[in-house]
């Protein structure tokens, strides 16, 4: 079954903007932490993190921290977002869950052209097909060896779709959906979506890059002001491969904060 990003904002660091201005003006003052607290009122909250935008004080946002559930995409997406190495990841493991009637993830360019969708839903039926008879296969011969070493037979047969489908795996594609719980603090976040917001970045990614933006200026508006793809907030980095849409993306995103920058 076809399926599309889906992603949630499960948890974030409470007062969120708030924690990160007062671990900022820490850094600037000689005054207690509750002294800070108590004097930071939501305009100066935001005067300061605007201030930290401008100066391009980063490092006081990596102590706010967003949970995301992120659900229906590909084994692809997976192997691009775990590039981000300052995250936590627990993702759905093959070699513990067995694929019953796998989701699939379909490129929209793909499902663009009527035959090469054909084509691709024949080969994900395939695909699942050798998966379940090779899973078969070996989850009978593992059972046989675990009755021979003196397991029960509901144990053996335990054991054995285990080890099974720990090989079995190895026949699924890269369009085989999954799902993952992705943590990040604000600084890493800023990082991911100035590499996945880009028009360059593949569209998978980017979708679930858009989806997380716009949940996280949901909760933290101000924290995530600068917050998208380098054409944004400044100028593009891409040179001769840059799409040449900058302009269109600056409207894009501004427009995405209610007109604001």
């Amino acid at each position: 079954m076809e399926t599309r990003p889906v992603v949630r904002l499960i948890a974030c660091t409470p007062e969120a903007e708030t924690v990160v201005a007062a671990a900022a003006k820490l850094c600037y003052s000689r005054g207690t932490v509750d002294e800070l607290l108590e004097g930071l009122t939501p305009e100066k909250v935001e005067s300061f993190l605007e201030m930290l935008a401008e100066i391009g004080h980063e490092s006081p946002i990596e102590h706010a921290s967003f949970t995301f559930a992120i659900e229906g995409v590909s084994r692809s997406l997976l192997a691009q977002i775990t590039r981000h190495r300052i995250a936590s990841y627990s993702v759905q493991s093959q070699r513990y869950v067995k694929e019953r009637d796998f989701d699939y993830i379909v490129p929209p360019e793909i499902a663009a052209v009527p035959q090469a969708k054909a084509l691709f839903a024949e080969a994900m039926e395939a695909a699942g097909e050798a998966y379940d008879k090779i899973a078969a296969l070996l989850q009978e011969k593992h059972r046989q060896e675990f009755l021979a070493q003196g397991k029960g037979e509901k144990e053996a047969k335990r054991l054995a779709e285990k080890k099974a489908i720990e090989d079995a795996r190895f026949v699924l594609p890269n369009a085989c959906d999954t799902k993952m719980v992705v943590t990040m603090n604000a600084r890493s976040l800023y990082n991911f979506f100035r590499h996945r917001l880009c028009n360059r970045a593949q569209w998978e990614i980017r979708e679930v890059a858009l989806q997380m933006l716009r949940l996280c200026l949901e909760k933290a508006p101000v924290l995530f002001s600068k917050a998208g793809p380098p054409c944004f907030a400044g100028s593009c980095p891409e040179g001769k491969m840059s799409c040449g849409r900058a302009g269109e993306m600056r409207a894009f995103y501004q427009a995405l904060r209610g007109g604001k920058a």
